[in-house]
C-alpha cells in the first residue's frame, strides 16, 4: 500500500495538470468572446442608440396626438351611441304609430263595409222589393185591363211568340 501513494500522487498532479489546461483553454474562450461581445456592444451602440433616441422623440412628439386621438374616438363613440339609441326610439316610435295608423285603417274599412252592407240590405228591402211588388201588381192590373176591353195579348219579346188568333189553323 505504501507502493500506491505516490502512484496516487502522480495520478493526482496529471489530473491537476489537465484541469489548469482546462481552465487556461476556458480564459483564452471566455476571453475570446467577451471581445467579441465588447465589440458588438460598441457597434449595437453606435448603431442602434441613435435609432433608440430618434423613436422616443417621436413618442415624446407622438404622444399627445395619440391622447387627442383616443379621447376624441371616445367622445365619437360616446355620440354615435346616443345617436342610435335616439335613432332605436324614433324607430320604435315610427313603428307604433304606423301599427295603429293600420289598426285605425282595418276598423274604418270594416266599418265602412258593414254600413254598406247595411246600406245595400235597407235599400232593397225599402226600394227594390216594393218597386217589384209594385211592378208585379201594375202587370196584373194591365193583363186584367187588356183582357177586360178585349185587347188581344201582348206578343213575347222573343219574337218566338204567335198571335192568338193564329194558334189553329
Amino acid at each position: 500500500m505504501d507502493k500506491l501513494v505516490p502512484l496516487f500522487i502522480i495520478f493526482t498532479g496529471i489530473a491537476v495538470g489537465i484541469q489548469a489546461l482546462i481552465l487556461l483553454f476556458l480564459f483564452l474562450a471566455v476571453r475570446k468572446t467577451a471581445g467579441r461581445v465588447e465589440a458588438l456592444a460598441n457597434d449595437v451602440t453606435t448603431k442602434a442608440l441613435p435609432a433608440i433616441d430618434t423613436a422616443h422623440q417621436l413618442l415624446v412628439t407622438v404622444k399627445p396626438r395619440v391622447e387627442d386621438i383616443v379621447v376624441n374616438a371616445e367622445q365619437t363613440v360616446r355620440m354615435a351611441r346616443g345617436q342610435m339609441e335616439r335613432l332605436d326610439a324614433t324607430v320604435n316610435d315610427i313603428v307604433d304609430r304606423t301599427r295603429l295608423q293600420v289598426i285605425r285603417a282595418d276598423e274604418l274599412v270594416n266599418r265602412t263595409m258593414d254600413k254598406v252592407e247595411e246600406t245595400t240590405e235597407m235599400v232593397h228591402r225599402t226600394v227594390v222589393s216594393p218597386i217589384r211588388q209594385l211592378s208585379g201588381l201594375m202587370q196584373g192590373v194591365s193583363a186584367g185591363l187588356e183582357f177586360f176591353l178585349g185587347r188581344k195579348r201582348r206578343q213575347p219579346r222573343d219574337g218566338m211568340g204567335v198571335p192568338q188568333d193564329e194558334l189553329f189553323i
